[in-house]
């Protein structure tokens, strides 16, 4: 007999839960991975997403291939494929690791039904979060809406079970059912070659996870809770693609950090791990809420902000995505996500309060431009982190919080180093005037050879006003 495994986002061989149960069962295994986005309805994935996801693939189809399988590929609706390939197998059972967008829990529940109807296996596992979002709730037993006391209940929760290694050998049928060519889906850009710069920045694929982390374990973690707040310096640690496809999981995040932060301090939570782990709990809040509060993509978690009487202005959203609003900071942060499909956190929160607050522009707009450009665009993550800085969703931003982009720049790249790597023609400038060109006398800026409303932008808006603008349109709304 023959089991299918269905990869999804779970792109890796080690800790992965339905791939132990399939080899527990000693019997040949098909890795299958369906391209079916029919049911994603707007949150198909974009153009950055299927360039990670055709490296991705050819990574795990080549560490199959090492292990004595191969990876299936098969396009079109999953329940179809499914039926398809239990009958060319006779495969008695379907394993797969769980998702939980609302359109994928919807899908994987009528697919469980339709193979279990047919009197065969239909198994789901937990790879992808540290706990279920169904097995922590409040004290009246209704779903956290505030990160704090859910990340003590997720910390109480117990130690994260321990991750298991990859296999040596995953049994294959003699002769494996059809597959479609990866190269034939066309997930890569072709005119213009738009991914040279994700080429640079990237290698996705389980390896590349793990070298990652090694590498951000190595020193950059235990300088972390400072470090993570300079875009201009390695102080991340760029897992979030990896995790969104599920080359590495939490849990194995999880005890790597604490391990390494237990031999270099002697405590598990040491200087760093705690804020970097503290970050794996948003993630986990995030799908936390998704699940819970499945229109989270689409309407505000708050509903009084239905109405808010955000502006229709196109030229300012297209200055915005371009990078050139005229404020360096969030310029670079914006032409950093072009070219490279990511953006620093800490820009990240920069850019989307200058898109909602300064330009009065809806948080759905900039959640819509992310889901396209990021190589970790990840629906629980984006939708939750854009209704934060709205101050619509859970555990919500006050709404008087404004950043301000030039005190945001001179504060966390105050040599410019940031700035000056992704807005070359301003690179001249010193460093009192790197983040306000637009201070700069007709002496300074000619000595940096730029005209200001040619080589870079005047500010699209006056950071002062829109402030006041922003802080009306929230009053009106009765919020607090």
């Amino acid at each position: 007999m023959t089991t299918i495994l269905w990869f999804r986002r779970d792109l890796r061989l080690a800790d992965n839960p339905a791939l132990d149960a399939a080899l527990a069962k000693a019997q040949p295994v098909v890795c299958v991975y369906i391209l079916d986005d029919a049911d994603a309805g707007a949150w198909r994935p974009g153009g950055a997403t299927n360039w990670w996801l055709a490296g991705s693939l050819a990574a795990l189809d080549a560490a199959l291939t090492k292990r004595g399988n191969r990876l299936v590929l098969r396009r079109g609706p999953a329940e179809d494929e499914i039926a398809k390939l239990i009958d060319e197998t006779g495969a008695e059972a379907v394993l797969w690791n769980r998702r939980y967008e609302p359109w994928a829990v919807k899908r994987d529940e009528r697919i469980k039904s339709a193979i279990k109807a047919r009197g065969l296996t239909a198994e789901s596992f937990n790879a992808s979060l540290l706990a279920e979002p169904w097995t922590l709730a409040t004290q009246k037993d209704n779903p956290y809406r505030v990160f704090t006391p859910f990340r003590r209940a997720l910390y109480a929760s117990g130690e994260p079970q321990r991750p298991t290694r990859a296999p040596k050998k995953i049994p294959a049928l003699k002769t494996l059912p059809p597959s479609d060519d990866l190269t034939a889906w066309g997930l890569l850009p072709t005119a213009p070659d738009w991914a040279g710069g994700f080429r640079t920045a990237w290698q996705p694929g389980e390896a590349g996870a793990h070298r990652r982390l090694d590498y951000f374990l190595d020193g950059t973690v235990f300088d972390y809770r400072t470090g993570r707040d300079r875009p201009g310096i390695v102080g991340t640690s760029r897992l979030s693609p990896h995790l969104h496809f599920g080359e590495i999981g939490p849990r194995q995040i999880w005890h790597a950090a604490t391990a390494r932060s237990m031999a270099q301090t002697g405590s598990p939570m040491g200087q760093g791990v705690d804020t970097f782990l503290s970050e794996i709990a948003w993630r986990e809040f995030s799908y936390h809420l998704l699940f819970h509060f499945p229109t989270l993509p689409e309407q505000p978690l708050r509903s009084e902000f239905t109405d808010f009487p955000w502006r229709n202005d196109a030229k300012g959203l297209a200055a915005w995505q371009r990078g050139m609003t005229g404020y360096p900071i969030v310029d670079a942060g914006m032409r950093e996500l072009w070219t490279t499909g990511w953006m620093h956190n800490r820009v990240r929160m920069i850019v989307a309060s200058f898109l909602i607050k300064d330009l009065l522009l809806p948080w759905r707009a900039g959640e819509e431009w992310f889901w396209d450009t990021l190589v970790d665009a990840d629906l629980a993550n984006n939708a939750a982190s854009w209704q934060w800085v709205a101050g619509c969703g859970a555990d919500a931003a006050p709404y008087f919080r404004v950043f301000n982009p030039t005190l945001q720049g001179e504060k966390f790249d105050p040599d410019g180093r940031y700035v000056r790597t992704w807005i070359p023609e301003i690179a001249k400038l010193p460093d009192k005037l790197i983040h306000t060109p637009w201070k700069a006398t007709p002496l300074e800026l000619a000595e940096a050879g730029i005209r200001l409303g040619r080589d870079y932008p005047h500010p699209v808006v006056d950071h002062a006003g829109a402030r006041l603008r922003a802080l009306d349109a929230y009053r009106t709304m009765g919020s607090d």
